[in-house]
């Protein structure tokens, strides 16, 4: 990338400060107006560098059974990270089946992403540069100060810009579900070492579906409402939104994205981060996962089986499957489908950053 000779005049019109930072503000990806200040400074939001973890049985003292979790798992070995910790830390740098890893969750558009940190054999480490970008969390490494964009995984301004991240399939459940499917698992502690109320939100009401977004100043897609959950997808260059309120009634979507099959499936239950002041108690909008539906060169499709069980099952063997991919029961029990990265956005951060995005009518679209 070549250096923008008038880097300076464009900082010198910019919404943020660069007071403090050893970064080459000469190399970015992106105009500087678009970045404004979130109101606090570097790490004024702290991501946890040494993370200290938990029984399920522990845990189930704090968490509440509908309380959101990060789900990871990565060569067998599998983490939770509740979010009434991420809303309050938004980074988590950590380590997990041997691959270094970055937990993010940005609250301002709902996306809860996992990053592999290893880039051209350096393991880097991420915090929160207090700026934003539609509204969205702009992290920054400190091995060389650059700035990354957390929707995209793209660095956007220093040294690294125009590098890409390499992203890790994670989902959003219900406490309970993970607790169920990994009992064994770690679980991220509230022993961080800062003193904060976890459990309540400091962004009551925040999810409201006609809500502004905070420090937004982009052009409003229409076609949804702005803070309408959308279960997102991007294969190649092509990306699709599963809009929530379509996926509660229809449970199962069967797919084809950039020439690639995808099944999404949808569970009720799964509590907002983002609404009530006590997360335990705030409004249930259910989890979603997305999955390769191919098993031993077998493409499986999948359904609802609306007998009272609320039941995925695939309608090749019959088999029941979990909302963490994974057949509970029948033929295929045991068998788990590969995961296909993607977040359960706010629907304007999603569409800010992938304005063609097709938007899911409905299997009768």
């Amino acid at each position: 990338m070549e250096p923008d000779p008038d880097f300076l005049e464009a900082l010198g019109e910019a919404a943020f400060s660069t007071f403090g930072w050893d970064t080459d503000f000469s190399l970015h990806t992106i105009d500087y107006g678009e970045i404004f200040s979130g109101g606090v400074g570097r790490d004024g939001i702290p991501p946890i560098d040494n993370p200290m973890f938990e029984s399920v049985a522990q845990v189930n003292e704090w968490l509440a059974p509908l309380e959101p979790v990060i789900a990871l798992e990565v060569d067998g070995v599998a983490k939770a990270y509740p979010l009434q910790i991420l809303t309050r830390h938004e980074i988590v740098n950590d380590e997990i089946g041997g691959v270094p890893v970055a937990i993010t969750f940005c609250p301002l558009c709902n996306s809860a992403i996992v990053f592999d940190r290893r880039l051209n054999g350096v393991v880097y480490d991420f915090g929160v540069s207090g700026n934003l970008r539609n509204s969205d969390l702009i992290m920054w490494d400190r091995q060389t100060q650059s700035w990354w964009q957390q929707l995209t995984g793209e660095g956007i301004v220093g040294a690294l810009a125009g590098e890409r991240l390499t992203f890790i399939p994670a989902q959003l459940v219900a406490w309970k579900t993970y607790a169920e499917a990994y009992p064994t698992s770690e679980v991220l502690s509230r022993e961080t070492g800062f003193r904060i109320a976890y459990g309540t939100n400091p962004y009551v009401g925040y999810d409201r579906l006609d809500q502004r977004p905070f420090l937004f100043d982009g052009e409003a897609d229409g076609r949804l409402q702005p803070m309408e959950r959308v279960a997102a997808v991007a294969i190649g260059d092509a990306g699709v939104a599963f809009p929530f309120r379509i996926l509660a009634e229809e449970r199962v979507v069967n797919y084809r994205i950039g020439g690639r099959d995808i099944a999404v499936f949808y569970e009720p239950g799964a509590r907002s981060a983002l609404d009530a002041r006590v997360i335990a108690s705030a409004r249930e909008v259910g989890a979603t996962g997305v999955f390769d539906p191919v098993v031993d060169g077998m493409k499986l499709t999948f359904a609802f089986a609306d007998d009272g069980g609320g039941r995925i099952v695939d309608e090749e063997t019959g088999s029941t499957w979990s909302i963490l991919g994974e057949a509970v029961a029948g033929p295929l029990e045991g068998t788990k489908l590969g995961r296909v990265v993607h977040s359960d956005h706010f629907w304007f951060a999603w569409a800010a950053f992938h304005p063609d995005t097709v938007v899911y009518g409905g299997a009768t679209e």
